[in-house]
């Protein structure tokens, strides 16, 4: 199969960049290539499975015959609860799933090459800095409730370039070229986690490129690096209202 690893020795580093290749697999699969894991999940198939690679690609296939396999296999079965919950539903149960086996296959690799205390706990940290698969793919339901506000204000596309102040507004309506600020001395921690959620890119998960350009969605308001939607500032200005590759594609099933 795909993605079986070379068990040569490696470092914490290796293993959590191949940790975080098969995440951004994950993420994609669940988000802006929803459409198409969608339909490989029929239900009428055989047990399948999703797996993320660690060359940040994905695929929905049977499960090894190999026993024991040579890495920890994902749960078994995604595609014949497709059709009996509601989408997000079952995205969301897949996405912790996959979490699971994230992190099964990483410490599998810790245990394989004999990570000390030390190396485990380095291994974990690095991971833990990330959000969860789960965290980015129901990153709509937090982004909703920190918008609602600015968004009965403003009658405007979010996809109009403005150019405003990030410290007068923190959740302007318009592409952003960077994510909102965190103001660290008047928010606790809980609160600083929130927010620290609440900008992350809705297709890689992460809350990397201060300066580069953002779009949100104008159905499920998600912002997006551009680069992830392949959406440029000079696209972006004769879009009327934006929607997302995972919004656009329910939108077509319906």
């Amino acid at each position: 199969m795909e993605g079986t690893p070379n068990l040569a020795a490696r470092t914490v580093e290796d293993v959590f960049t191949d940790f975080r290749g098969r995440r951004s697999g994950l993420i994609k699969a669940l988000t802006t290539e929803v459409e198409k894991f969608y339909k490989l999940c029929d239900p009428e198939k055989e047990n399948l499975c999703l797996y993320g690679l660690p060359n940040e690609t994905w695929e929905v296939n049977l499960p090894v015959e190999e026993v024991p396999p040579e890495l920890p296999e994902p749960a078994l079965g995604i595609n014949f609860a497709r059709d009996g919950m509601q989408e997000k539903d079952w995205l969301s149960l897949v996405a912790v799933h996959g979490d699971s086996w994230l992190l099964s296959v990483a410490f599998y690799f810790g245990a394989r090459f004999g990570f000390d205390k030390n190396e485990r706990k380095r291994l974990f940290q690095m991971i833990n800095d990330l959000p969860t698969v789960f965290e980015v793919v129901t990153l709509n339901v937090r982004q909703s409730k920190d918008k609602s506000a600015a968004n009965d204000n403003s009658g405007k596309s979010k996809t109009t370039v403005k150019m405003q102040s990030r410290q007068a507004d923190p959740q302007p309506r318009g592409v952003k070229m960077s994510p909102p600020p965190k103001d660290e001395n008047e928010s606790g921690e809980d609160e600083e986690e929130d927010e620290q959620a609440a900008t992350l890119c809705g297709a890689c998960g992460l809350n990397t490129g201060s300066d580069e350009f953002w779009i949100c969605c104008d159905v499920c308001e998600i912002w997006f690096h551009g680069k992830c939607v392949k959406i440029t500032p000079a696209k972006a200005e004769h879009i009327k209202q934006y929607k997302c590759p995972s919004c656009s594609s329910k939108r077509a099933r319906v």
